[in-house]
C-alpha cells in the first residue's frame, strides 16, 4: 500500500461501526496506526449488537463540532451509516464501493465520511479505499458551487 499523507489534506480522522462492521474497523483503525496515522475510534469497542444510526450521530457531529476533519463509517451495507450521517448537516457521507466512486465522492462531493459495506466489500479493498479518501483532494471549482447547495 503507498504512504499515506493524512496531513497535507485532513489533520484528524475518526471511525466508527456497528457490529457487521466492527472486525473491519478495527482492521482499518490498526492499518492507519501503523501507517503512524492518529485516529480517534469512538466505537463499539466488541462485536456485541449495536444500533448503526447512535454511532453514525456521534461520528458525524465529532465532524460537525470540527474535533475532527474526516470520518470512516462501517456497517454491513455502508447504505445505513451513510444514510444517519447525512442528517447532520455539514455532513457528506459517501458509501465507497470501488476506486473509481471513491475518488469522485472527495473530488466532486468533498465528502468528510466514507461509509463503507463490510459484507460486501472485502478487507483489502477496503483498506485501499481508505487510503483514495483521505489522500483525494476535492477540487473545488464548479464542484464548490454544486456543494454548497446541499
Amino acid at each position: 500500500m503507498s504512504n499515506i499523507k493524512l496531513t497535507k489534506i485532513f489533520k484528524t480522522a475518526c471511525i466508527a461501526s456497528d457490529h457487521a462492521g466492527f472486525n473491519l474497523k478495527e482492521d482499518i483503525k490498526n492499518h492507519l496506526i501503523n501507517k503512524n496515522i492518529s485516529i480517534f475510534d469512538i466505537g463499539p469497542y466488541n462485536d456485541h449488537s449495536v444500533d448503526y444510526p447512535d454511532y453514525a450521530k456521534k461520528l458525524g457531529n465529532r465532524i460537525k463540532l470540527k474535533k475532527s476533519d474526516v470520518g470512516i463509517l462501517v456497517c454491513g451495507s455502508g447504505t445505513g451509516m451513510a444514510i444517519s450521517a447525512n442528517k447532520i448537516k455539514t455532513i457528506r457521507a459517501a458509501v465507497c464501493y470501488n476506486l473509481r466512486s471513491t475518488r469522485l465522492s472527495r473530488q466532486h462531493n468533498n465528502a468528510n465520511i466514507i461509509a463503507l459495506g463490510s459484507r460486501l466489500t472485502n478487507k483489502r479493498l477496503s483498506l485501499k479505499l481508505v487510503e483514495v479518501f483521505l489522500q483525494t483532494k476535492f477540487e473545488g471549482g464548479r464542484h464548490l458551487r454544486r456543494v454548497k447547495k446541499i
